[in-house]
Parts: C-alpha cells; structure tokens; sequence
C-alpha cells in the first residue's frame, strides 16, 4: 500500500568537525565548521525510500526546523530520493526539545501522513526526545531506536534491542518511529538525484520559536589534560606511582 510518509530531519555539525565555542559564550563558531544531515536521520530517510520502492508509490517529504542554510539540508535528502521538503524556517537558537516539536506537530497534523520518520537522536546534542514529543502531541503510537521493520496495510511491528534482547512492538498506523542505526544501509545520493533534487519542490514557511524553557548560560570547551610524567622504570617505581595516583590524581 502507498504511504505519505514524513522524514523529520537535522541539520548538523559534521562529526569530525572542529567545534569551538563563539564570541557570545553561548554558541559555537561556524566559522569552518561543516554541516551535514544528521547521521541517525540518513536511516529514517533511506527507511523511506525503501517502503516507497516496496508498495510502487507513496510520497516522501523532508521537514525540518531551523535556519535558511537548512535548505542545503533537506536537498541532501531530496537528492536521496524524497520527494518535496518543508523548512520550518527560524533564526532562533534552538535548544529546546519540546518547542521543537511543537512546530513539528503542528505542521504535521494536518498532512495526513501514515508513517512519521526520526533519527534515534541528533548528534549535536544526543537529544532522544523529539519523535516521542512529536507522537504525543499528535496522539499517535511512538516506537523509538527500531531496528527492524515489518508493516501491513494499517498496522506494524518492530523490534528494537533492549538489554538481555530484542523487543517487538506492535502497533497500528499512523504512527511515529524514531530509527537505530542498522535497520538499513543509506544510500548515497548519485548525480542523477543530486541534479534532480534542484528542481524539486521546497517551501519554506517562516515560524516562530516560542515557549522555550531552557537557556544556554554558557558554552566551553572541557579543560586541557595535564601533560603526563613519568615517576620511573621498572618495579621500583611501583611506591611513586601509587603515591601519585593517591595524592595528586585522587584515583586510589
């Protein structure tokens, strides 16, 4: 069967990207700094892809929250093969889980989507919160971190790993599913899609971040380790490194 489905996705910091904090102390420098479509969210997007190929139809669209740079973003997915984005566009800082997922649902509610898509979490900021935000201001079912896929025409299951196994949840359509690494493997946009994605539909529809109940106070790199020293050679060393370890490293 033909789904709408929706992909909710993130832009952020290329992981092996060089973060360093901004003049204001609450930000960081994007000076340099790479940004990508976030790791979990390439899963949920190839997710799509994959129910989209198995029932002969359906429709994909990327959504996401921030910036007008976020637009690069959503082509990264078009460019794997969805079909329309929407960028919830603010230049608000946005650092509250549950104000995001309000302007989420609240664009959402009305698309008449089967399936709603997330990365497990955002590796910025490893928040695991927004697909269950998102399910509860719509009133629909959330299975998170899945790692395994089995829907029929108005329902599913899925399994996700629990510690000592794996778990299956059953539920009905629609329904919220945040992704684990592992359900599948993304793939990478070729030069068809890339060209393609130019041309697809991206609206863009300005909001207003509001509600938030977190401020960022300060941003700052952890201190710089203490260089090393060595207290000697062989087991004659043994009493002096004991002692450092007691005294100054506080360790024993």
């Amino acid at each position: 069967m033909p789904l709408k489905i929706a992909v909710c996705i993130k832009r952020v910091p290329d992981t092996e990207t060089r973060i360093k904090p901004g003049a204001d102390g609450k930000s960081i420098d994007e000076a340099g700094v790479k940004f990508v479509l976030n790791p979990y969210d390439e899963f949920a997007v190839e997710e799509a892809l994959r129910r989209r190929e198995a029932a002969g139809g359906g429709e994909i669209v990327a959504v996401a929250v921030g910036p007008d740079a976020a637009q690069e973003t959503i082509r990264t997915a078009l460019a794997m093969g969805a079909d329309r984005g929407v960028l919830l566009k603010t230049d608000a800082r946005v650092v509250d889980s549950l104000a995001v997922a309000r302007l989420l649902a609240e664009d959402l509610r009305p698309g008449g989507y089967d399936l709603l898509l997330f990365g497990k979490i955002a590796v910025d900021d490893s928040s695991h919160a927004i697909g269950p935000m998102v399910a509860e201001l719509l009133g629909v079912p959330c299975v998170s971190a899945i790692t395994a896929l089995d829907l029929t025409e108005s329902a599913g299951s899925a399994e996700r790993e629990i510690e000592g196994g794996v778990e299956v949840v059953e539920f009905r359509l629609p329904a919220v599913l945040t992704v684990e690494k592992g359900l599948n493997q993304p793939r990478y946009p070729a030069l068809k899609g890339i060209m393609a994605a130019k041309k697809k539909p991206l609206e863009v529809k300005p909001v207003e971040l509001s509600g938030s109940g977190i401020e960022v106070l300060e941003l700052a790199l952890p201190p710089e380790r203490r260089a090393g020293r060595i207290v000697g050679e062989g087991p004659d060393a043994v009493p002096a490194l004991i002692a450092a370890l007691r005294n100054e490293a506080k360790a024993l």
